[in-house]
């Protein structure tokens, strides 16, 4: 067996492991099953890399995401280590070559879904192989209490029983107290096993803003920070309308998310990692596997569905340990929205056995065939020709990939997009023109409103089944405006699929647990819960953050806008400046701000001067004509 520091040295280029890495690598080597907690950016890759490369034979790495795949493996293939992933996009040949190699070649490294997993030719083929260590990546997903639960993990217990003597390394930045030990029993363990790294990150400032305007506020952050960053947002839409506006603006700023092709998401990329772009406004997609130190902010302009997504995402900022600071933007409308979308996402039992039905029928498909066939869709085709909306119809066939009936494709797109850029008389010009043009667009005013100032989502077979011309025709005609800038069309593109994983069942034979949908939904509702209390509590923001993740030993990070605010009785600092201003006052009752900065030397300057515009904001004082003075109301 290869000395770890030398492997670390010699692949990786670093001369000493960082916290609590050498002592998960040395649990594995010596045969143990282990669960490495560690915050994002806490190095886990090598956690499982440098053990792999350490010992004889090859390291499978069970990993949810394609993308996440590619990162790692061209990180290694760049350090020379000889890595492979099998993902869905491969031919059966391919496969049938790659799974040989980990058996007969060079193969270090294998990276695999857990759906794989499943598969008969994975499972013949893993018995033969000799494998040195199963490293679950992302393993939160394996645990009902977890945010992103995924029975397709269950798996793994399965081929454990087909290399019993292998250990197992389970990896997460994100694992509540429940999650910890779901984890650990779900997995198999041997026995219990936690090596577990603090979840504070003291250069790291989490703040969360209630504001009537984000953009606003957004720019205002953006003018006065020059640094590398990162903006999320919810959907591809609102990612594109942030990006034309703070584009507009001059700033060096680039979108991203799961719609691009590959080419391009590459390319948007590497110009922001190389420093070429400074902003990167993104969904969710954007973040995973990317190894930037020096990013100095991540802002939300729309509330993560949990605190796990949130301190992932946030958690991206300051991986090289200099200051820098998350932001989350949120108006109350935000918050109500949140509660109504778990509604959205948990559509009635009956509706999603019905939708069910309707994509059997949809396939022609005969009950008890289709196991294992893959089948193309067009949901804005599917909802509108069964009456039901989109949004429904998508969650419904989550919730039944959940139970495992179904497989969704997650290159699944959003409906066509469209945002008219003319004027009614420039429309109008051509509208006279053409009947079949003057027709569409007619349509379109008529039943979209805002069309003139926001995005909205088009379709297309709904406006066909209304006004009589073809899918053909209408695309034609908006791509025909497009090009004459009359129009910013966004057509839909790669249709996702659906595989069923079982025969389509009959109606009496599909069963849906009404104590799995509920214990679902309940989850996700105190997820939710957690989010707003992190949000409106006044309370140190890594205080409520490390206390989610279990740390109870806590103290107030004295950073963030809520312990600035005073809103945690230890760091009150506006308590302090009262007080202080009362023995200040002169026969005006008037306070000089030089005079209380001179008083309270012991805090900075601008701590002062920001709880004075609070003050201000909130009438507890007033400010005097010049702003040098201000009294106590």
């Amino acid at each position: 067996m290869h000395n770890p520091h030398k492997i670390l040295k010699e692949y990786w280029h670093f001369d000493a492991f960082r916290s609590k890495q050498e002592e998960i690598i040395n649990a594995v080597t010596s045969g143990k099953d282990c669960l490495a907690l560690l915050p994002t950016g806490g190095g886990k890759s090598i956690c499982y890399q440098v053990p792999g490369m350490m010992m004889e034979g090859v390291c499978l790495v069970i990993s949810p995401l394609i993308a996440l795949m590619e990162d790692q493996i061209t990180n290694l293939k760049s350090r020379g280590i000889n890595a492979v992933a099998i993902n869905s996009s491969m031919s059966k040949k391919q496969i049938d070559i790659a799974l040989d190699n980990a058996i007969y070649g060079h193969t270090k490294f294998l990276y695999v879904s857990p759906e794989r997993l499943k598969t008969y030719l994975f499972q013949v083929r893993f018995a033969k192989m000799k494998v040195n260590l199963i490293a679950v990546d992302e393993a939160h997903c394996i645990s009902q209490w977890g945010y992103d639960f995924r029975p397709s993990y269950l798996s793994i217990a399965e081929i454990r029983k087909l290399q019993p003597s292998t250990p197992v390394l389970a990896l997460t930045a994100t694992a509540t107290p429940d999650v910890v030990i779901d984890i650990q029993e779900k997995l198999l363990f041997k026995d219990l096993n936690v090596i577990q790294k603090s979840f504070e990150r003291k250069n790291l400032i989490y703040n969360t803003h209630n504001t009537n305007n984000k953009f606003n506020r957004i720019q205002t952050f953006l003018n006065a920070n020059s640094g590398t960053g990162i903006i999320y947002c919810s959907t591809r839409r609102k990612v594109k309308e942030l990006f034309i506006k703070l584009n507009d603006l001059n700033l060096s700023v680039d979108y991203y998310h799961a719609g691009l092709d590959f080419e391009e998401r590459r390319n948007k990329q590497n110009k922001w990692t190389n420093g070429e772009t400074k902003i990167m406004v993104a969904t969710n997609a954007f973040g995973m596997g990317i190894d930037k130190a020096d990013v100095r902010f991540v802002l939300h302009h729309d509330i993560p569905a949990s605190l796990e997504a949130y301190f992932q995402e946030a958690g991206r900022a300051g991986r090289d340990g200099a200051p820098a600071q998350a932001h989350l933007f949120y108006e109350t409308e935000d918050i109500n929205k949140l509660k109504e979308s778990i509604a959205l996402k948990y559509p009635p039992i009956n509706t999603i056995k019905s939708i069910y039905n309707s994509l059997g029928n949809h396939f022609q498909l005969a009950i008890g065939s289709g196991k294992e066939e893959r089948f193309p869709i067009d949901l804005a085709h599917f909802a509108d020709k069964y009456d039901f909306s989109i949004l429904v119809v998508y969650n419904a066939l989550k919730f039944l990939e959940l139970c495992e009936f179904i497989k969704l494709s997650d290159n699944y797109k959003q409906p066509s997009q469209l945002k008219i850029l003319a004027n009614n008389k420039e429309l109008y010009h051509y509208q006279v023109k053409d009947k079949a043009l003057n027709k569409l667009i007619q349509f379109i005013l008529r039943t979209e409103m805002g069309v003139f100032d926001n995005y909205i989502r088009l379709n297309e077979y709904k406006i066909s089944s209304k006004t009589a011309l073809t899918i053909a025709q209408i695309r034609e005609k908006l791509a025909y405006m497009a090009q004459l800038e009359l129009v910013d069309y966004i057509p839909k593109t790669d249709l996702p699929s659906v595989t069923y994983v079982t025969e389509r069942l009959a109606d009496n034979n599909l069963s849906i647990s009404p104590k799995f949908y509920l214990d679902r939904k309940k989850i996700a509702e105190r997820k939710l819960e957690a989010v707003i209390h992190f949000l409106t509590a006044d309370w140190c923001k890594n205080e409520l953050l490390l206390q989610y993740f279990g740390e109870t030993e806590t103290t107030p990070c004295g950073k963030c806008n809520s312990c600035l605010n005073g809103v945690n009785e230890t760091k009150n600092v506006r308590k302090t400046i009262k007080r202080a201003a009362v023995d200040l006052m002169d026969d005006h009752e008037k306070v000089m701000i030089s005079d209380l900065i001179a008083a309270l030397s012991e805090h900075p300057r601008d701590t002062i001067l920001e709880n004075l515009r609070w003050m201000v904001d909130h009438d507890e004082i007033e400010m005097g004509p010049l702003g040098k003075t201000f009294s106590i109301n």
